[in-house]
């Protein structure tokens, strides 16, 4: 049983944030279950151990902790540092974990930390983390907010990093893949003159997590899957992942011939054939 010195990741005051006076009637067992389910001892050990590292820093020691192998195909694809543009690297997002922290750890370190996140808002309870993202919380005030997020995102002098499926990889008829991507990065990068880095993460989470984001999905007002990605990123350590990274696509690319829409589905297409 890990001591814990310091307890950043409390489900009870989260719980109590998203519920406020409600928060009380959860049953005792169903905290002690999400606790488990998140891991919470683990995570608090590591944010303790890690607490002096922030952004990209904390992103390469989070890829040791997890002893993940990152095979990297096409560095060279990567835009100079030093070429005075700015990027959009869009990704599919087979894990919900991993590939958010490794693909972070690779763009932080080859720009020296110049990107932002688009990420769910419960990511900002990691202090390392936080500094990196632009938090999203789409059922809250914060959804109201949204277009100001991305504008902001988008006018800073920093690349942006973004998985457009906007959650991670379903599994339909026997194939693992994003849900159809959405419109946004497409619209933002042509606004601001970004050329679209694609990028390719290999991996899948487990067969119970795709059965349960699939009920989830058909009959459940909220994604329950993703309680459980803490999870499947334990089952995923001590693993190898492919990152294959395409040549930018010039954003002059999307032009009127196609909607925003079909854009995003033609790119997300080009990431699959990586």
């Amino acid at each position: 049983m890990v001591t814990l010195t310091e307890k950043t990741i409390d489900i009870e005051k989260i719980l109590s944030d998203k519920m406020g006076a409600k928060a009380k009637f959860v049953p005792g067992f169903l905290v002690a279950w999400l606790k488990r389910i998140v891991h919470q001892d683990e995570v608090n050990a590591y944010l303790w151990d890690s607490r002096h590292l922030v952004g990209t820093e904390w992103l390469e020691e989070c890829v040791r902790y997890l002893d993940a192998t990152l095979d990297i195909v096409g560095a060279e694809n990567l835009p100079a540092k030093d070429d005075g543009r700015l990027y959009t690297f869009v990704s599919n997002h087979p894990l919900g974990g991993e590939d958010g922290v490794a693909l972070g750890a690779i763009i932080g370190h080859h720009y020296d930390g110049r990107f932002r996140y688009l990420v769910n808002d419960l990511l900002m309870n990691l202090p390392g983390l936080a500094p990196l993202c632009i938090p999203i919380n789409k059922t809250g005030k914060q959804g109201r907010d949204f277009p100001k997020m991305v504008e902001a995102g988008f006018q800073s002098d920093n690349h942006m990093l973004m998985f457009p499926a906007g959650l991670c990889s379903r599994r339909k008829n026997g194939v693992i893949r994003d849900i159809p991507w959405k419109k946004t990065f497409i619209v933002k990068s042509v606004e601001y003159q970004r050329d679209v880095v694609p990028i390719h993460f290999s991996g899948q989470n487990s067969d119970s997590f795709y059965r349960l984001a699939s009920f989830s999905d058909r009959f459940l007002p909220f994604n329950l899957a993703m309680l459980f990605l803490v999870d499947e990123m334990y089952k995923n350590v001590h693993k190898t992942f492919r990152v294959t990274i395409g040549k930018p696509i010039p954003w002059q690319t999307f032009d009127k011939s196609r909607k925003p829409a079909e854009w995003a589905q033609w790119v997300q297409d080009k990431v699959y054939n990586l």
